[in-house]
């Protein structure tokens, strides 16, 4: 049965999907290269975004400075196409566009990019990470579930921070709206949770080379993956695609 698309979801991951880099790691690539080693080294060791915290406060106790910071990420690679594909989406009279960004990043990283790309009220809901400047100048960032206490339940290989199926799943239960399609934009492994939640009216966007790429062709099928799934390596195929959808879904 075919239905017209009335009200439709983006869900956004934002590094390597929305934005082209990771915002975790350009920072200290610009701003102190010994770190980024450093972390590199440790990874396996101690949990990404304890890891990140970590390599925040060595970055304020040599002298980096919240100016420098947020100029990194200002000048951060971000693709104009992928700028004007999700603002014209927004734009279109019909169908109504949501836009929900799920991302392991952190909220001053996303908000301080999309506000120098002129896109912070672009989102509807920011799930990531929390993170405030301190008086001090420090960046303070913690896990969005706190180790001290209950953990998600996710079976599918989440962070230990999110799980964003479940966050998806929430977030869809927070606003009760009955979305006609929802379009799945990601890049990484922890996004395979997510897409394992849509139907078969929706679609994932993935980026080519990537986590997500190797974990749809590896266990899409045995996990009964039911959504469509579109290929991109570029932001301009994003707005290609985003130009394109069609106008009704089938909901058999």
């Amino acid at each position: 049965m075919s239905k017209q698309v009335e009200k439709q979801l983006v869900v956004f991951d934002f590094d390597w999907s929305l934005a082209d880099q990771d915002s975790d790691r350009w920072i200290f690539e610009v701003l102190a290269p010994d770190l980024r080693r450093k972390m590199k080294t440790l990874k396996d060791e101690i949990q990404w975004t304890d890891l990140v915290a970590q390599s925040l406060r060595e970055l304020h106790a040599r002298g980096g400075t919240r100016e420098q910071i947020e100029g990194a990420l200002r000048v951060m690679p971000f693709h104009p196409a992928m700028v004007r594909g999700v603002k014209d989406l927004k734009a279109a009279a019909a169908p109504e566009t949501t836009f929900l960004c799920l991302s392991n990043a952190n909220s001053v990283f996303i908000s301080t990019i999309l506000e120098s790309k002129g896109l912070q009220d672009l989102f509807i809901e920011i799930v990531t990470n929390p993170a405030e400047w301190d008086a001090a100048g420090l960046l303070k960032l913690r896990r969005r579930i706190d180790p001290s206490g209950p953990q998600h339940a996710c079976k599918v290989g989440c962070d230990l921070n999110m799980c964003k199926g479940e966050e998806l799943d929430a977030f869809l239960a927070r606003h009760a709206v009955g979305y006609d399609r929802i379009i799945y934009v990601g890049d990484g492994s922890n996004d395979f949770c997510p897409v394992l939640r849509l139907r078969s009216q929706d679609m994932v966007l993935c980026r080519q080379y990537r986590g997500l790429e190797k974990r749809i062709a590896r266990e899409g099928a045995q996990e009964g993956l039911k959504c469509q799934v579109r290929y991109w390596a570029g932001a301009w195929e994003v707005e290609e695609i985003f130009k394109a959808l069609p106008p009704a879904v089938d909901t058999n």
